[in-house]
């Protein structure tokens, strides 16, 4: 070991149970953290931290008391014994290790070190994990029996998970860091969850404060920056927190009689929201905070709800067409949480919705590239909230979230936290769930309809009593008021606040990375989302393609993350491709057939994927193009000539000892196959996929996820783009049939095994396409 280590009884510990120890890694090298667990003595593992300023491990282990000879036992035979080999005796256990201390409060803090107070005196709520050593009941009593001799407040209910006890103590981090007796009962802690409740619940002198201290941490988002384009209600831009970010010339409307103010507060609500995240997060961390993007508004409602005077589809064409005129050079995402109050069409396309999909294909022309789109899934009706869960899959997306091309958004809540608490009352959605506010696109099964929503993000959360299900301050977002001159916060929810989240991603991902083209941007957004264990709990029925054909249609592919949108874990591989391809061609007056294929090799590690053996590991793929919209034949069905998108394409992967020409071969036979409607069919390569191949191909979107041995997956080498009929290859009269169409490919892979590097960051786009006629 790099130092001679002692282990020694801090003053306090000896009458106690045990005592616990922090194990701190030589900086670039990670600890067996495994081995530091010892069951038959009863050491525990508490928690693992990493610190990747000094890119060093740190564990806390417990060890009960008269059980530290064990670990003096291993430093032993290190010091004095060797393997048959002539290597010291427990090697690779103790040989990352730098140091061992008596562990302090430090060594229990597993929260974001911006969580901390400003200053180690002043009180604040914690959130203590206690762990389950004995029984758990005998744990919480004694940890409640010390806090109450040393006069710390704490929280009458308790959380009870298997492993850990979750309560909230009061006090300051001082009294805390005091107590070795109290520590010594602690897996971990945290700061506890403030809630909107907290700051909604401020005198405005006070609401001021809290704003003035963030605004004093805040920088970002000059006149240069990616836009967010709300279209919505509008935006009152006086508020201090919107103000350094939205002026006059970014506030239009789409009627000049109603002015381009906020009467409602809608608008302005999300404003916040896609600036700043839920209010909540940067008002209760003390770290900086970057705004990489600007806001625009438009005007779509005069008042909460509109009229129907105009066509909702022609409004938002003219509402996307106002702050382009006015400033075409922006990059821009927008956003429209603005949805019907019903789900009538079931997944069919309708002239709202299809103009989405025409201003996001930019068929109409003038612009060097697509636009990106975020709509709302739309809620759900309250009159079914007692039916919960099962609302949210007979409550189908509003329109125009059956938008082939926009990103369809809806809710998942983490917010479980009730302030204040009362008798008798509790929250309706688990921890991790689908939000009651959500709707689904499970009424569309039997349709060839793309699959909605495509993501979630938290939408907030209701409370269930003896007399009803309601909403609660403390289960939305804090976000900003539309009358600051009275109140500075206010709040939001439901997927109108989930839209405003995903806005706040994509422009986080543009700003990132500003030469990504808009599919790319929807296509990292989707390809980083991940299934809670809640949700697949709750929604995945059993592990057949269709169930999680319908875990998709009610929960999306999951809740996106900004850190796997932006760049891969060091255990894991992501190929990124934006390329172009001609679907179809005419001779003369023949019928138009398919053109190219697209082939790209897939740049795994061979060698070190069969290393790996049997390991697990997943391979997912996402294809994100954008389609012309033809809603007149669509009203007629989708097969032959009358489909709604102008193109599909479709992605392949090869078979393991399948060459070029032979994979070549099975594209177009199945090529051949869509040409003539004939149906997907189950094959042996589909069966490692969780939706399959007759699921994901629905929509402009097609993303899904291969499971298997590492040594399979290094047989997989090369990935076929090719394309599937459209009205563009049918309807010749339009003459389409020789236009090109981009796309872009995200493919990686992942595994739980960090001895075999597989690092590639996410923006190095490897172009290495081969283009063959089919």
């Amino acid at each position: 070991m790099a130092q001679a280590v002692q282990l020694q009884r801090s003053e306090g510990q000896q009458d106690g149970f045990g005592l616990q120890l922090e194990f701190v890694s030589e900086p670039g090298f990670e600890l067996a953290f495994e081995g530091l667990a010892r069951g038959q003595q009863q050491i525990e593992l508490l928690n693992l931290r990493y610190d990747g300023a000094t890119q060093t491990h740190f564990a806390t282990v417990f060890v009960p008391d008269g059980k530290l000879s064990a670990f003096e036992a291993l430093v032993t035979q290190y010091l004095r014994a060797t393997t048959s080999k002539g290597i010291p005796r427990n090697t690779p256990l103790l040989n990352p290790i730098l140091e061992i201390r008596t562990a302090t409060f430090s060594a229990l803090w597993t929260d974001s070190s911006d969580a901390l107070p400003s200053s180690p005196d002043e009180p604040i709520w914690w959130e203590f994990w206690l762990p389950a050593r004995d029984n758990q009941a005998a744990v919480l009593q004694r940890f409640r029996t010390i806090a109450e001799v040393l006069e710390f407040q704490i929280s009458s209910e308790a959380l009870i998970f298997p492993e850990r006890t979750v309560v909230n103590v009061y006090g300051t981090q001082e009294a805390i860091s005091a107590s070795m007796a109290l520590l010594n009962e602690v897996a971990e802690i945290r700061r506890a969850k403030e809630t909107a409740e907290f700051f909604d619940a401020l005198s405005p002198g006070e609401q001021r404060e809290w704003i003035d201290e963030l605004l004093g941490r805040t920088s970002g988002g000059d006149d240069d920056s990616v836009r967010i384009c709300l279209i919505d209600t509008g935006v009152n831009p006086g508020h201090p927190l919107l103000s350094n970010y939205i002026g006059m010339a970014d506030l239009h409307t789409v009627d000049a009689d109603w002015g381009v103010q906020d009467d409602v507060g809608h608008g302005t609500g999300l404003a916040g929201v896609a600036l700043y995240g839920d209010l909540v997060d940067p008002l209760s961390a003390h770290g900086p905070v970057s705004i990489s993007h600007r806001i625009e508004s438009v005007k779509l409602l005069p008042a909460a709800r509109g009229d129907q005077r105009e066509s909702y589809g022609a409004l938002t064409m003219n509402a996307v067409a106002r702050p382009e005129i006015t400033q075409p050079d922006k990059q821009r995402v927008f956003s429209m949480a603005i949805t019907s109050l019903d789900d009538r069409d079931r997944g069919r396309p309708s002239a709202w919705s299809s103009a989405v999909d025409l201003l996001t294909s930019d068929a109409l022309g003038g612009r060097s590239q697509p636009r990106l789109m975020i709509v709302s899934a739309g809620n759900a009706n309250t009159e079914h909230y007692v039916r919960y869960p099962f609302s949210n899959q007979t409550d189908g997306i509003h329109d125009p979230g059956q938008s082939w091309n926009a990103i369809c958004v809806g809710a998942y809540t983490q917010k479980v936290t009730l302030d204040p608490v009362v008798a008798g009352e509790s929250v309706l959605a688990a921890n991790g769930s689908l939000s009651p506010y959500s709707t689904t696109s499970c009424t569309w099964t039997r349709t060839p309809w793309p699959l909605k929503p495509d993501v979630v993000f938290e939408g907030g959360n209701l409370v269930c009593d003896a007399y009803g299900i309601f909403s609660h301050t403390s289960l939305s977002l804090l976000t900003t008021s539309h009358l600051p001159e009275s109140r500075l916060f206010s709040t939001t929810w439901a997927t109108s606040a989930a839209s405003a989240l995903a806005s706040r991603m994509a422009a986080q991902i543009a700003s990132a990375y500003p030469e990504l083209w808009p599919e790319t941007v929807r296509a990292l957004v989707v390809h980083s989302a991940e299934w809670t264990e809640r949700m697949k709990a709750e929604f995945l029925e059993g592990e057949a393609k269709s169930d999680y054909e319908k875990l998709v249609r009610t929960c999306g592919f999951g809740v996106p993350d900004i850190g796997r949108a932006l760049w891969s874990a060091s255990n894991s591989l992501t190929l990124v491709v934006e390329d172009s391809l001609r679907p179809f061609t005419r001779q003369g007056s023949k019928p138009a057939t398919a053109r190219d294929m697209h082939l790209h090799l897939l740049p795994w590690p061979q060698q070190e994927l069969l290393h790996l053996g049997n390991e697990e590991v997943e391979m997912r793929v996402t294809l994100s193009y954008f389609v012309e919209p033809n809603p007149g034949v669509a009203q007629r069905g989708l097969k032959g000539r009358y489909r709604y998108e102008s193109h599909g394409l479709r992605f392949e992967v090869s078979r393991s000892g399948e060459d070029a020409t032979l994979f070549r071969q099975r594209i177009n036979k199945r090529a051949r196959e869509e040409d003539d409607d004939a149906p997907y069919l189950s094959s042996a390569s589909d069966s490692r996929w969780l939706v399959g191949t007759r699921g994901r191909h629905k929509g402009s979107l097609h993303s899904d996820i291969w499971r298997g041995p590492a040594s399979d997956l290094a047989g997989l080498g090369m990935i076929g783009i090719y394309p599937a009929p459209g009205w563009w290859k049918t309807l010749v009269k339009q003459q389409r049939y020789n236009d090109d169409v981009r796309y872009s490919l995200v493919v990686s892979i992942k595994t739980q095994q960090t001895e075999v590097d597989l690092y590639n960051a996410v923006g190095v786009a490897i172009t290495n396409a081969t283009a063959i006629v089919i």
